[in-house]
């Protein structure tokens, strides 16, 4: 558990760093894939069927649709890549790790001696950075990532502090997020179709 952990933060630090928007869904697909074989994890260690129907769940949509739609979408924009970041990459990365250490501490000081301590940290840290790409980033495609990235975190919170929700709340939140990212894909569609480009900031020319 411990190795994914380290592979989960590695990639929420990588992902604060790509600009080409192929390269961002490949790291969400594998963040995901880690994310489903983490939940899988927990199931093994409780015997619980419903973590592994949510791991079944995690791997289908958040590693398998999510990705297939946003492959779909990079394919559509051939080679276009972020060029214009709120926050330069180099400053992204250095933000990331500062977020990873402020988990940590934080964690340590709210809840000392905790068992699922790194779990916990490596969660928040996650939120923390999804968080910021959407913030940061002005590529649609980006900004989805970073939304998933944040609610992969916010799941691994779940599975560090309850060891998995019930199922009907898992569902709940996997139909949520489905029918975000599909809303937000169909907007971004649109986004290029009318702009010839995916480029948020365009948006302002819409203000009256």
């Amino acid at each position: 558990m411990n190795l994914l952990i380290i592979i989960l933060l590695f990639l929420s630090l990588l992902l604060s760093r790509v600009t080409s928007l192929k390269t961002a869904v490949n790291v969400l697909l594998i963040q995901s894939a880690l994310v489903a074989l983490a939940c899988a994890f927990v199931a093994a260690e409780t015997g619980a069927v419903h973590t592994y129907i949510a791991a079944a769940l995690t791997l289908s949509i958040k590693a398998g649709l999510i990705p297939y739609a946003l492959f779909r979408i990079v394919r559509m924009l051939r080679h276009e890549r972020e060029v214009n970041p709120i926050i330069s990459p180099n400053h992204s990365v250095m933000a990331a790790g500062i977020m990873i250490v402020l988990s940590y501490g934080l964690i340590d000081r709210a809840l000392p001696g905790i068992v699922s301590r790194d779990a916990l940290a490596a969660a928040v840290a996650m939120m923390l950075i999804g968080l910021t790409m959407i913030m940061t980033r002005r590529q649609a495609v980006l900004q989805i990532v970073g939304l998933i990235t944040m609610e992969n975190g916010i799941y691994l919170v779940g599975l560090s502090v309850t060891k998995g929700l019930p199922l009907i709340i898992e569902l709940g939140v996997f139909l949520d997020v489905l029918v975000a990212v599909v809303v937000l894909v169909i907007l971004t569609y649109r986004l290029k179709r009318s702009h010839m480009s995916t480029d948020t900031s365009m948006l302002k020319k819409l203000k009256g």
